[in-house]
């Protein structure tokens, strides 16, 4: 088994790497608040929630405050743990490196 076997290549792009990182603290967060987080464009954040909701890693929840569309997303329990065991395997090459 390689050291990187278990590294995801859904998790490269820092964007997506960032939108996991904040669902795996937070409940939900809504679309302006990864935003502004990640200081990201609208499109370029769009575009990676997509890849994400794509392979399940997380839900989209759309409603309506005060008439005003508010979209949330949350991590899936697929979604979390495979970013568990990606988070586990970059440490596992740092643990590696250093011995």
């Amino acid at each position: 088994m390689s050291i990187i076997d278990n590294i995801n290549k859904l998790f490269d792009h820092r964007i997506r790497l960032g939108i996991m990182s904040i669902l795996m603290v937070n409940e939900k967060v809504n679309f302006k608040r990864l935003k502004e987080l990640l200081e990201v464009t609208d499109g370029n954040l769009a575009s990676h929630i997509k890849a994400l909701e794509k392979a399940e890693y997380i839900i989209v929840e759309k409603s309506f405050i005060d008439r005003k569309p508010n979209t949330q997303y949350m991590a899936t329990k697929l979604g979390r743990a495979e970013f568990k065991k990606h988070i586990e395997a970059l440490e596992n090459i740092i643990k590696k490196q250093m011995k």
